[in-house]
């Protein structure tokens, strides 16, 4: 049985990790409250480089990943985990790994550019009869899931080829280009969502999560493959288990994939904007007298150059988001707990990053075994929420199946702090 699936938390003690020994001090993993001083964890040492943790209920298997990154030959002085971080593919969700002359495709994932935008409404409230009313419009104006538009989205605007791009250089987006027209504008499935919420400034927020949809998946898949091909005949200085074949920038193909990743960041940020306009187009029909404060976008998935420590390196963000001194963040929860706007500190041991949510507990088939579904609508209606729970397949996005946020913000107190606490008022989901 997978160890994200029976959830084994480290304590104290001896662990032995692919026939070597990790010693764990216990009072490294006493659980910390919400507005504990401390943050930082655990320093794990037994790498090739160091594994800084922000949290302290990690599973084997996403600490084994971890540590396949603290080993990787260009790793760049050390990897970062917060506090919300699980299982991924090749790559902890929630990790944050630097590298020097090369590019991962997989530590930045199948939906390059996933990330949150909200808006601030002036509205300071909004009756149930007004929120089931936006939800059903939402509904029937924004394509959920594998949903696409008929003809392009109006209030939609595809990122451009300028700045040096041309079609030649970016061969997967000239190629998706006119299906990526129809997916303008549309949701997604999984844990996308759309949700309306209460801040405790008084204010009712707009707050979506959404990717790149298709055509992030086919520029993912296609360089991810290259680097596979490239890593096998180039002396494998990765094992192919480890899922993360790399791409030099030094070259055509490493380079075009960095080119090809940034489009599909800029189209995610596009895709989450014309959402946006459709939803706030929406609430000013049945709230006219809403206006609405300008858009506030934040990406998870995605490699940068950036400099830290002196160096100028590739830093991939997975499930992670950048946190700059003074930066805006947005750190959402699950439909049943708050989500938050953040200000950045911009610590460089996370190279100025955070979590980019709650993270998973549990494994979506996991979550649809063990979850309760009375159990779980309980406690979504008890505080009002107009949530998207139907059946037991919706369980995978329960409240039940995500880490507890208090936790998981108490934990990166040294990497961000609140501004503005959301608490979900109604939500549509992928």
């Amino acid at each position: 049985m997978r160890a994200l699936d029976t959830l084994k938390l480290l304590h104290a003690g001896n662990f032995d990790f692919a026939h070597e020994k990790v010693t764990l001090s216990k009072e490294d993993f006493l659980p910390l409250t919400p507005h504990s001083p401390k943050a930082m964890i655990k320093t794990i040492s037994t790498e090739k480089k160091p594994i800084k943790l922000w949290l302290s209920d990690i599973d084997i298997d996403t600490l084994q990943q971890a540590k396949n990154l603290a080993n990787l030959p260009f790793l760049f002085r050390h990897v970062a985990i917060m506090p919300d971080a699980h299982i991924g593919y090749g790559m902890p969700i929630g990790g944050v790994a630097a590298t020097e002359d090369v590019i991962i495709p997989n530590a930045v994932g199948v939906d390059i550019g996933c990330g949150i935008a909200t808006v601030r409404t002036s509205l300071s409230a909004t009756l149930t009869p007004q929120l089931k009313s936006i939800l059903r419009a939402i509904r029937q104006s924004v394509p959920l899931g594998f949903a696409h538009h008929k003809k392009p989205h109006p209030g939609g605007r595809m990122p451009e080829f300028g700045r040096g791009r041309t079609e030649k250089d970016l061969p997967i987006v000239a190629r998706e280009y006119e299906s990526g027209l129809l997916q303008l504008g549309t949701l997604g499935g999984g844990n996308h969502f759309i949700e309306i919420q209460l801040g405790d400034d008084g204010h009712v927020w707009i707050m979506i999560h959404s990717g790149s949809r298709n055509i992030g998946y086919r520029v993912a898949h296609h360089y991810n493959q290259l680097a596979a091909n490239y890593n096998r005949t180039h002396g494998a200085l990765v094992p192919e288990k480890w899922q993360l074949d790399y791409l030099r920038l030094d070259s055509e193909t490493g380079l075009r994939y960095l080119q090809e990743m940034t489009y599909c960041v800029e189209f995610a940020a596009a895709n989450r904007q014309a959402m946006m306009q459709q939803v706030t187009e929406i609430v000013g029909e049945i709230e006219p007298s809403a206006t609405f404060a300008p858009i506030l976008d934040v990406a998870h998935n995605y490699a940068a150059r950036e400099n830290h420590f002196g160096r100028e390196v590739i830093v991939h963000r997975k499930g992670a988001t950048r946190a700059l001194a003074g930066g805006m963040g947005i750190i959402p929860g699950s439909q049943g707990s708050a989500s938050y706007i953040v200000r950045g500190k911009g610590n460089p041991e996370s190279f100025s990053s955070c979590s980019h949510g709650a993270g998973r507990r549990l494994g979506r088939k996991q979550a649809q075994r063990e979850l309760d579904l009375k159990t779980e609508v309980a406690r979504l209606e008890q505080q009002g929420i107009l949530h998207a729970i139907r059946g037991r397949r919706d369980l995978e996005e329960a409240a039940g199946a995500y880490k507890d946020i208090a936790m998981v913000m108490g934990n990166q107190s040294d990497l961000i702090e609140i501004v503005t606490t959301l608490k979900p008022l109604a939500v549509v989901k992928g």
